[in-house]
């Protein structure tokens, strides 16, 4: 059976959803996205998902009127057209500018912009014991300078990513100016002697709902977790490294630039953080 998407206020199976070649996400990458992690159909941490797609539309200027509450309507009837009720599954928003007369840099008055929505499922691993580990390289940042925006302009992320692919890893670790960011699409964190690090949100970061999840766990005192800024020799003198997103929640990288990352095995805080993670969730899907 299709996957039923809806567009423009519109369920409809997936191919017949069609949108104008005009439209300024198809010719000029102009719009946002978010991606929100619903569990057995609970959406996760729906509050945080919506105010950062309401920064990404502020910041770029979007105009979309909608209260949370209707968002969370929309979100349980895709949940539902698609008989998901039971699974954990992405919901994946995608808002652009809309299809103006003609081309043109300028942004329009009076379109009205393009939402989409399609829900995907996602397979999580049950056991900390499926965790497949990752490897990754690094390379220098060379994104725009207003990566807080979830823009759904990546073509610099694809490239990135593609490189790593190239290299037979699976992903890359970003560093800018000497100090780590992100990965090509997810938050990074590392540990030494026990503590957690991250590096602090700032304009070359896009802030992950799980990565500020983990920090709040950290400052509950689950664990030690610190934001500060990381070097990129600390990160590749690390005795743990892990990358986190809404659909890999959080993955332990085990290998940089072919180098074991501490003695190339999931390590025990790893494990510690996960555990409370999952936590959260059952709790969540409790509820």
């Amino acid at each position: 059976m299709s996957p039923i998407v809806y567009l423009n206020g519109e369920y409809l199976p997936l191919e017949e959803a069609k949108v104008s070649v005009m439209d300024r996400g198809f010719l000029f990458g102009d719009g946002v996205y978010e991606v929100i992690p619903v569990y057995q159909g609970k959406v996760f941490r729906a509050k945080e998902h919506l105010q950062r797609l309401e920064r990404s539309l502020a910041e770029t200027k979007l105009s979309v009127i909608q209260k949370e509450e209707d968002w969370i309507i929309l979100f349980e009837e895709m949940i539902r057209r698609n008989s998901l009720e039971t699974q954990d599954l992405s919901l994946y928003i995608q808002i652009t500018r809309g299809a103006p007369e003609k081309r043109d840099l300028s942004i329009p008055v009076g379109i009205s912009p393009t939402l989409f929505i399609m829900a995907t499922p996602v397979i999580y691993a049950v056991e900390a014991t499926e965790v497949k580990s990752i490897r990754a390289i690094t390379l220098p940042d060379n994104r725009w300078t207003r990566c807080y925006i979830k823009s759904i302009c990546l073509l610099p992320n694809v490239l990135l990513k593609q490189k790593a692919l190239e290299q037979g890893v699976e992903d890359v670790v970003l560093v800018r100016d000497g100090y780590l960011t992100e990965s090509s699409s997810a938050n990074v964190f590392t540990v030494k002697d026990g503590v957690l690090y991250t590096p602090p949100k700032s304009d070359f970061i896009l802030g992950g709902i799980t990565r500020d999840l983990i920090v709040e766990l950290g400052e509950q005192g689950a664990f030690d977790c610190r934001e500060q800024e990381i070097p990129e020799m600390e990160l590749l003198q690390a005795d743990e490294v892990w990358i986190t997103s809404s659909t890999r929640e959080i993955m332990p990288v085990t290998e940089i630039n072919g180098k074991l990352v501490g003695d190339g095995n999931i390590g025990p805080l790893w494990y510690h953080v996960t555990k409370h993670f999952q936590a959260y969730k059952a709790k969540l899907i409790a509820n």
